[in-house]
Parts: structure tokens; C-alpha cells; sequence
């Protein structure tokens, strides 16, 4: 993870809270690990290549001529949460300032220092993404050490090294900050791109107002924004109750909660690759589908159809998959229709047998890969089973219970796990890896405890 997260998240500023759809907590496990910014956006070195350079409106140093920097020091950053203001930053530093002295001969001065801000985190009002902007910008110096002769009066080398460190580092080092912002703030560029869920729509996360700050971690709420390929919007459902982080998570470490609702809108997207039609009389461990096996169950299919027929079988998912989220189990919920047909001679369609209506759970387990969150399901079981129509006449659709339930195991699970393969979008801004978080079940929510390579 880059350095960026320091200044990228600094300044945050207090809010009356919407009801997210996912929530992002940044504790100093990550902002501590953020030691490449500087490096990355090569800030630092064209700062001082640009040093001595004729800058219009600057004006030149008196006593100094041929001015160079050289020799700057990879930046050491610390940090610390300012409750309801955001990030102070210490950045550790030191380098070399070279040129031709008012003596006439070479003069070089080595310099160690500190660079303190303060950042606080804007929103840009057309594209809604954080905006970053650093505040209260000043240089300390730790050590000054040069090589003027030392038969100098002190006070003229202390009045003109303070004027030469004056002129020199807040227009080098403060400028260095601001610009690491603009690279920061590129990084949150995708924040709000919308992500394909296969072909069937999209994800995008917004912000539901600015991130808070506390004195242990920075929070930053998202109302997701769920959109079917056809332009049309899935409102996330009112889960009636709220969803938080839970307890136990080290001090300073991050997480991101996935709440129950987001992850149905999600799947509402996928509703219709749950649909299938199954021809084959062979599948799996499953005795062959033909109304042979199923008069085993209904004698009376076996007096409509003495010879026997290959069956055909419809399933559609009639209403939108729900996922419901206990302490350590997810389930799918999947509510929709079971229609068994006899298959007729080449030319002529099916004939159907009965149309049952069923409600039956999967169990979920998660994963992520490639920044993808993925599930796959086993069946839990068949809650129920209502007989909705018949072509041979009556029957205890109760009978069906065992013969139901191995079906969907062997021929319909395959068919839901294959749809979820898309995988679902994370949040994609400032670099952020998901791919080592481990992942828990919480009351309403999904919880990935990001880790750190």
C-alpha cells in the first residue's frame, strides 16, 4: 500500500450519518504503512531540480549564486488522528544545498528537518470525489551544518544561512506537500466508476457525505448505487436494523462492512442467471430423470405414462434473492417455481407434469479474489413446497420433499454457483488490496479485516 493514505485521508470533518450500505474503517495499521508517496510521485527530487532554476516572480537569493539541492533524504512520516480535524503529519527529511557563496568560494550546506501540516479533505463539487488540501505548512530545522570558513564572524554565517534556509525550503518542501495532494487525489479517481457485475449491471460506491475522523481510526460511509444493465436502479432495502462494527478488532487495525442489504441488491442483479431449464436424464448422483424414477414418488405418473419419458424440468426464481447474515452464517434465500415436464416425441413441446412453488436456503461461503468478493453456496435446506398446478390429477407434493432437495443439490447448486463467478466490485480507490483480508459474519454484515502485505 503506498504512502498516499497519509495525506489522502487527512481533515475529515463531522457529519449526521445516512444509512450507508457499506462502511470503511482506516485505522494506523494502514496509514502507517504508506512510507512510498513521496517516492512514487518523485515529488521531491524535481523540487530540487527545479531549485535553481529561474522562477518567474522569485526572486534570487542574495550571497548565493548557482544554487543546487542535491542528495535528499528518503522522507521518514509520522502520524496521528486529530478527532473531528483529520491527520497531523511529520515528515522527516534532509538534503543539500550547494552554490557559490558571497566569499566566492564553494559553499554547502547539509540540512536536517521537519515538514509539519495539516490536511483536511474537501469534496469537489462536480464529480463528488474527495478533494485534498494541506493547511499550516512549516519547516523546523533539526541541524544546520556547513562549511563556510570558520574564521567568520557567527553572526553574519548565522544571518546569512537563516536568510538562505528561509528563502529556500518553505518554497522547496510546502510546494512538495501540495503536489503529493494532487497525486493523492488521483488515486481516488475510481471511486465512484461504476463496476460491471458480469453483463447484468453495475456497482457504484458513493459517499454518503465526508468522512469522520476519530482518535483511533478515520470512517468513511458509502451508499452504494446498484443499476441493472437497463438503466434502472435497485434500492437497497431498509433492513430495519443498523449495522456496525463489531467489537474485538485490534486497536488501529481496518476493516470494511458489507451489509446483508447491499449484498441482495447485488444479487438482484443476477436474479435472472438463476433461471434454468434442465434436459439432461443423467445428472450427478441423481437416479435418471425420467417419469420412471418420479412415479416412484406419484404412482400416478406411472398410469399417465406406462413407457416411460425423459423429464424436463423449469426452475425460475420468481422473487429477488434475499441474503440474511447471523453471527457466522449467511444465508441465500430463494423463493420461485419447480415445473416438471414430459418430454414428447422430436416436434412436439413438453407436457407439464405439475408447477410446485418452493422457498429454499443456501448457505454462503465467502472469499475474495482479485478484489472481488466471491461466494459459493451449498444447499441448507427446502423449506417448503406448495403444489400451484397438476396434470395428473392430485397429489401429496410432501412426498416430493427428499426427491426435491436432491435435485437442487446435484442439478440446480451448479447452476447458482456458476452465475456467482462474476464475483462482486469492492471499493476501488487508493490502491487498496483486499485480496489477505480475512473474512467474518456479523449480525447484518460481512466484515473484511484488511491485512497488510
Amino acid at each position: 500500500m503506498p504512502r498516499i493514505l497519509f495525506l489522502a485521508l487527512c481533515g475529515l470533518l463531522t457529519y449526521t450519518r445516512a444509512d450507508p450500505g457499506a462502511l470503511l474503517r482506516l485505522g494506523m495499521d494502514i496509514m502507517n504503512q504508506v512510507q512510498n508517496a513521496m517516492d512514487e510521485s518523485h515529488i521531491l527530487e524535481e523540487m530540487a531540480a527545479e531549485a535553481g532554476k529561474n522562477r518567474p516572480g522569485v526572486k534570487p537569493i542574495k550571497g548565493i549564486t548557482n544554487l543546487k539541492v542535491k542528495d535528499v533524504q528518503l522522507p521518514v512520516i509520522t502520524l496521528n488522528f486529530i478527532p473531528g480535524v483529520g491527520i497531523f503529519q511529520c515528515v522527516s527529511t534532509g538534503m543539500t544545498i550547494t552554490g557559490k557563496s558571497f566569499m566566492g568560494g564553494n559553499m554547502e550546506i547539509i540540512v536536517a528537518l521537519n515538514i509539519t501540516a495539516t490536511n483536511r479533505l474537501l469534496q469537489d463539487e462536480e464529480t463528488g470525489l474527495p478533494m485534498f488540501k494541506s493547511e499550516g505548512c512549516e519547516i523546523i530545522l533539526v541541524s544546520v551544518k556547513t562549511n563556510l570558513p570558520s574564521n567568520m564572524l557567527p553572526k553574519v554565517v548565522n544571518k546569512f544561512l537563516d536568510s538562505t534556509l528561509h528563502k529556500v525550503l518553505p518554497s522547496l518542501m510546502c510546494p512538495a506537500i501540495d503536489a503529493v495532494l494532487v497525486y493523492v487525489n488521483r488515486k481516488w479517481a475510481n471511486l465512484n466508476a461504476p463496476m460491471p457485475v458480469g453483463q447484468m449491471g453495475t456497482v457504484k460506491y458513493v459517499l454518503t457525505s465526508i468522512p469522520t475522523t476519530t482518535a483511533s481510526y478515520i470512517q468513511v460511509d458509502f451508499g452504494p448505487t446498484v443499476q441493472q444493465q437497463e438503466g434502472n436502479t435497485i434500492q437497497l432495502a431498509d433492513a430495519g436494523e443498523a449495522f456496525e462494527f463489531p467489537e474485538g478488532y485490534a486497536e488501529g487495525s481496518s476493516q470494511l462492512l458489507l451489509s446483508a442489504a447491499f449484498l441482495t441488491a447485488e444479487l438482484a442483479l443476477l436474479q435472472k442467471s438463476f433461471n434454468v431449464n434442465v434436459h439432461d436424464m443423467k445428472i450427478g448422483q441423481l437416479p435418471s430423470q425420467t417419469t420412471k424414477t418420479l412415479a416412484g414418488f406419484i404412482p400416478k405418473v406411472a398410469k399417465a405414462y406406462p413407457k416411460p419419458k425423459p423429464l424436463v424440468t423449469q426452475i425460475r426464481i420468481n422473487k429477488p434473492p434475499k441474503v440474511t447474515m447471523k453471527t457466522g452464517n449467511s444465508l441465500l434465500h430463494l423463493h420461485g417455481t419447480l415445473e416438471m415436464f414430459a418430454a414428447q416425441r422430436r416436434g412436439k413441446a413438453p407436457v407439464s407434469l405439475f408447477l410446485l412453488e418452493s422457498h429454499f436456503n443456501l448457505k454462503i461461503q465467502y472469499s475474495v479474489h482479485e478484489n472481488r468478493l466471491q461466494m459459493v453456496t451449498s444447499l441448507d435446506r427446502l423449506l417448503s413446497l406448495s403444489r400451484e398446478s397438476s396434470s395428473i390429477g392430485a397429489f401429496n407434493e410432501k412426498k416430493l420433499t427428499g426427491f426435491i432437495t436432491d435435485y437442487l443439490q446435484e442439478a440446480y447448486l451448479p447452476v447458482i454457483n456458476d452465475a456467482l463467478q462474476v464475483g462482486l466490485p469492492l471499493p476501488d480507490f487508493l490502491d487498496m488490496d483486499y485480496n489477505l483480508a480475512e473474512l467474518g459474519i456479523v449480525e447484518n454484515a460481512l466484515v473484511l479485516d484488511l491485512k497488510l502485505k
